[in-house]
């Protein structure tokens, strides 16, 4: 009888379960479930306004995709769940939430249902974005070595900055939660009954170091006095390698997911991460893989470890066990090519999507695929949400210019399209210039199997062979790999993530080779790009951060 595992993916809009053989590898199903309440960056359900750069979920979404995406996938694939070995859960991070001792959500209550700071903070919440700066400020003048494994700057994209910030501003709250837990693992608490934490998000969103943990009481209270012991009374719960077994479906997850009591239940994963045991059959060292959807993640692996200004975070064994891994990324990808469609674009592309059978983003790339490099004149920046890496700044805007009385939608369509591989192109050779090699190239996602015109850009870019590594899903993919090794041999998994992913990761035979006389203009149009990327991320004209500072003032 076949045995089978299931990857849950959770996204920024939704959540989708896969299904695949454990033996063969194949995936045999998916379902989707979108979440009802999306984000909420302007309001809470109740009508309570948001404050700027505020981005929020609703942890119920969560449970909803165990109980629709999950019996779906089952249905679908005729699947009887006593023939499931394994279940294993990635999740975007750092998406973090406060909660009661029991695992009772905050905003479930009716005390702090109309709280803001009682929600989910997702990963593209900015609202603390003063907070890191301060962090970044005082670590410095302490001198904490930890900085330098985040690229020596604290993100409102990570966990303390979001707690610090409750901490101050909503004590009571703070004082009232238990636990600031990741959801990945919260929704694998919802399963088991069993709190934990992962080693992955642990390490490269809350400041863990697997030989030092947590930084110092003293740098907590150096931040705020109420701070000092915020370890112990609000992270205090074990901490598990990503890989590991975090329990079992107790009878609640049972109820949830319609899978049976006992199945085992894979520690949580970070999406990204969970991607490259997905994706990569082989996955060695200085392979970079780009996990490419809303947003992009750039992980690599590597033997050594380097001191690499600007990286998100490098930590030992924080993707693939026996590796340093590297993790850089940009905020916004599929986010503004969403933006410009839902805003940018004149009705007659509209009635010609309509009329063809289309959508817009495939009418725009036809057009802009016809057109030589260089030819619309434009270069833009990719700080529509911030930029992640190389500046670690969330108060960075996004910015085009070149713009005529001429100007076309397409053009400005592909020109924001360039700007996400002049970023990716700026995070590659940071990491070089830090002596980290990046020998092979790899890219998967929606994005990447989607649109080809999108990745040979890319490929001219950056001057290298892309290979299109996995699924459209490949996190999903990764963790039931992980759910595989949950469940170990004995119970008809694997033992280890490598014999797990050489079975079940997914790979395609495509490649994107660099156009010659393409890269030539492009490396002088990255060399402008390089230079606004200095001059206004850099510090040399703060523009964007006073127009932030008068637009705040603007809506009090």
């Amino acid at each position: 009888m076949a045995k089978y595992v299931i990857g849950i993916d959770f996204g920024t809009l939704s959540g989708r379960a896969v299904v695949v053989n454990v033996k063969t590898g194949e995936e045999i199903g998916s379902a989707f479930y979108n979440y009802p309440h999306a984000v909420m960056d302007r309001e809470l359900p109740d009508g309570t306004k948001l404050p700027m750069d505020y981005a929020l979920q609703h942890p119920q979404d969560y449970l909803d995709v165990f109980k629709n995406a999950v019996p779906e996938v089952l249905s679908r694939t005729q699947v009887d769940p006593a023939d499931v070995i394994g279940v294993g859960v990635d999740f975007t991070a750092c998406t973090v939430l406060p909660v009661k001792a029991d695992g009772t959500p905050m905003c479930f209550l009716d005390k702090y249902k109309n709280d803001p700071m009682a929600y989910v903070m997702m990963w593209k919440h900015h609202g603390a974005q003063s907070y890191a700066n301060k962090l970044t400020e005082i670590a410095k003048q302490r001198g904490e070595d930890f900085m330098a494994r985040y690229g020596g700057k604290a993100s409102s994209e990570s966990m303390t900055p979001r707690l610090w910030q409750i901490c101050v501003e909503d004590h009571e709250l703070y004082e009232d939660m238990d636990y600031y837990i990741e959801a990945g693992d919260w929704v694998i608490w919802q399963l088991t009954g069993k709190q934990t934490r992962n080693s992955c998000a642990a390490g490269y969103k809350a400041l863990y170091h697997k030989v030092d943990g947590y930084p110092s009481k003293d740098f907590y209270k150096a931040l705020d006095p109420q701070f000092e012991n915020v370890v112990e009374e609000k992270l205090n719960c074990p901490i598990s390698p990503i890989g590991s077994r975090a329990g079992e479906i107790d009878t609640k997850g049972a109820a949830l997911t319609g899978l049976k009591v006992g199945t085992a239940v894979a520690i949580a994963n970070v999406d990204a991460h969970a991607g490259v045991p997905g994706a990569m059959k082989q996955a060695g060292p200085d392979q970079m893989l780009m996990i490419m959807g809303t947003s992009t993640c750039h992980m690599l692996i590597s033997k050594e470890e380097k001191i690499v200004p600007g990286v998100f975070g490098v930590v030992e064994d924080g993707i693939l066990p026996g590796y340093f891994g590297y993790e850089g990324g940009q905020s916004c990808v599929g986010d503004h090519f969403a933006w410009f469609v839902d805003n940018c674009v004149p009705e007659e592309y509209a009635k010609e999507a309509r009329a063809r059978g289309l959508n817009l983003h495939q009418i725009l790339t036809e057009k802009a695929e016809k057109m030589a490099v260089g030819e619309s004149g434009l270069i833009a920046l990719d700080w529509w949400n911030g930029n992640r890496s190389v500046l670690l700044d969330n108060d960075l805007t996004g910015m085009m210019l070149g713009m005529t009385l001429q100007t076309k939608p397409e053009e400005m369509y592909r020109a924001l399209i360039e700007a996400t591989a002049y970023g990716t192109r700026e995070i590659i050779e940071n990491f070089e210039k830090c002596g980290v090699t990046v020998n092979n190239l790899y890219a998967t996602g929606g994005i990447a199997m989607k649109n080809a015109m999108m990745m040979q850009i890319y490929a001219d870019v950056t001057r290298r062979t892309i290979r299109i590594a996995g699924p459209e899903y490949g996190p999903a993919l990764g963790a039931a790999v992980m759910a595989s090794v949950a469940a170990g041999a004995a119970e008809g998994g694997y033992d280890s993530v490598f014999e797990a992913a050489q079975v079940l990761a997914n790979e395609k035979d495509i490649l994107y080779t660099p156009n010659e006389e393409n890269a030539k203009v492009y490396d002088k149009l990255f060399a402008e790009y390089a230079i606004l990327h200095d001059y206004f991320g850099r510090g040399e004209n703060d523009v964007m951060k006073r127009l932030k500072v008068i637009k705040a003032e603007a809506a009090k």
